[in-house]
């Protein structure tokens, strides 16, 4: 199957966490919390007056990455259900760029803690790179997918050993 951008590829991971889901609810509505053990995520703040997770509330964030450079974007919280979900979409160059979540689902020993996230329906600095060279968009699109999930993961891990008291495995 050939994974075109039109398509919405997206990306998720999930992790058990053994800790009350009010806990780890405090620490993934911490938009500053990802900067911690991301590669690419190097800061956070809220827009506006903003100072938590609601629906219409915007914050910026600002990332690093080798292949891509500097960059900021703008997003807003779209969706929200307290201690089991929220949603965020990312700011494209004519709309959504991207859309990002959290989701827990509390279990009877630990917390299922997911994060998940969709590419388009919008443009955004990936459009470029596949209109250049459109022969190669499945393989842009795995590319990025792949960092996106080594970030997701990092991200879980470190949220796993905040909570568990263990440090994250490399």
């Amino acid at each position: 199957m050939i994974v075109r951008l039109r398509d919405g590829p997206t990306v998720e991971v999930a992790e058990r966490v053994a800790g009350a889901a009010a806990d780890i609810w405090a620490l993934v509505t911490d938009i500053n919390l990802p900067a911690k053990f991301s590669s690419e995520l190097h800061g956070v703040e809220w827009l506006e007056g903003a100072d938590g997770v609601a629906v219409g509330n915007r914050f910026r964030g600002h990332n690093r990455n080798s292949m891509i450079g500097d960059w900021s974007t703008e997003c807003v919280v779209v969706e929200f259900e307290p201690e089991r979900r929220w949603v965020w979409a990312v700011g494209g160059i004519d709309g959504v760029a991207a859309t990002w979540g959290f989701e827990l689902e509390p279990g009877h020993e630990a917390v299922t803690v997911r994060q998940w996230a969709r590419m388009g329906p919008g443009p955004s600095g990936l459009t470029m790179a596949i209109e250049s060279m459109p022969h190669k968009e499945a393989r842009i699109i795995a590319r990025r997918l792949d960092e996106w999930r080594t970030s997701i993961a990092a991200n879980l891990a470190g949220i796993r050993a905040l909570i568990e008291g263990e440090p994250p495995s490399p």
